[in-house]
């Protein structure tokens, strides 16, 4: 059964007259189209039997040849997505009492205009079934998954090569994006992450104009997207040499990380995972500076579904994918994360990601 079978299955169940999506991943999950449409309307208009795919005038040819089993409404820009929509449903004398939509991507305005061609109708959350369909990976998926780790790690091995006294932050990420795309990535999972020294003790830190030294810290948090797909990884490595105060908060995070990790199967809850790696860090002192969940879902999008963090009661299953990353962050000296992607096997936890997690020093050059 594919997702959008599924997702007619919970329409019937629930009574849903039509599901309204307009997610561009979401659309692009259930139906195969891929789109980038800004601020102009695509979405999937579901119903138990068929679809439709409501879209700019310009990408009507793109939409035709990806799902020839989808009914085409395209507007132009100066016509009205909704008056063109009402008009198809009124003409196919489509019952509107109940309507299904997403509520965490939906913008107000849209649901306003939802409202407003459909005064009568109820509007109600069913985010849960996109939710509980994209966090079970099909095998293919998780194939393209590896492969979007792969590319992932050669990222890594380019920004590692690239150190060098008096490079910046920035330049170094623009020569992991230049150098990634030679392997036919066409854009990465979110902006890539360089820190150095004390600026990696801001978990979501800018790149800047700082310039590198000897024996500093660096802080590395990047992806790929690869055929629909995102990879997510972080390591911390030191240009030159370590001393022992950083060496040592390196290797508890290191553990925490491989605790968490050793601890994945299914029929654990996620809280549990993200115990692990958090009571290993508390308990060597420095708990306070753990200042975020462990992990988030990884799939079509690089944070999508479900958290892995304090209270998250959800069992793990198989074929789930997701992050963890646990990290110390100690504000104007040091920051360390160490982030691997993982699906759940029968058997436990299997990375996406394989570079080395053992403290790597890499050669000071000019």
């Amino acid at each position: 059964m594919t997702a959008l079978n599924n997702v007619q299955h919970y329409m019937k169940s629930e009574h849903i007259d039509f599901l309204f999506f307009d997610d561009p991943l979401t659309v692009a999950y259930l139906t195969g189209f891929e789109s980038d449409p800004h601020e102009r309307v695509t979405a999937a208009i579901i119903f138990e039997d068929v679809f439709w795919l409501l879209v700019p005038a310009m990408e009507a040819p793109s939409a035709r040849a990806v799902n020839g089993h989808a009914r085409i409404i395209s507007y132009k820009d100066e016509e009205s997505p909704w008056a063109l929509l009402k008009v198809a449903l009124d003409t196919d004398a489509f019952v509107s009492q109940k309507i299904g939509i997403d509520e965490d991507s939906l913008l107000v305005s849209r649901y306003h205009s939802l409202q407003g061609i459909f005064p009568d109708a109820s509007f109600v959350n069913s985010v849960s079934i996109i939710q509980n369909l994209r966090v079970l990976k099909q095998p293919y998926e998780i194939e393209i998954l590896k492969e979007a780790g792969d590319l992932a790690d050669k990222a890594l091995e380019i920004g590692m090569a690239s150190l060098k006294n008096g490079i910046t932050e920035e330049e170094v990420v623009a020569l992991i994006e230049y150098g990634i795309k030679k392997y036919g990535v066409k854009e990465m999972s979110f902006p890539t992450m360089v820190l150095f020294g004390d600026h990696a003790a801001s978990p979501h830190g800018t790149p800047g104009k700082r310039q590198l030294k000897p024996n500093e810290w660096v802080l590395f948090d990047l992806g790929v997207v690869y055929n629909g797909y995102t990879s997510d990884m972080t390591r911390t490595v030191v240009y030159g040499k370590a001393d022992e105060e950083t060496k040592e908060i390196y290797t508890v995070v290191k553990e925490a990380q491989e605790k968490a990790q050793a601890l994945v199967k299914p029929g654990i809850s996620a809280a549990s995972i993200d115990h692990a790696a958090r009571n290993h860090i508390e308990k060597a002192g420095y708990g306070q500076y753990f200042t975020h969940r462990l992990g988030h879902g990884l799939g079509k999008s690089v944070h999508e579904f479900p958290d892995i963090a304090p209270g998250v009661e959800l069992i793990i299953e198989e074929s789930m994918c997701f992050s963890i990353e646990p990290g110390i962050y100690i504000e104007d000296f040091y920051g360390v994360r160490v982030e691997d992607c993982i699906y759940v096997t029968e058997d436990g936890a299997q990375p996406l990601t394989h570079t080395s997690k053992e403290l790597i020093e890499l050669p000071i050059k000019d």
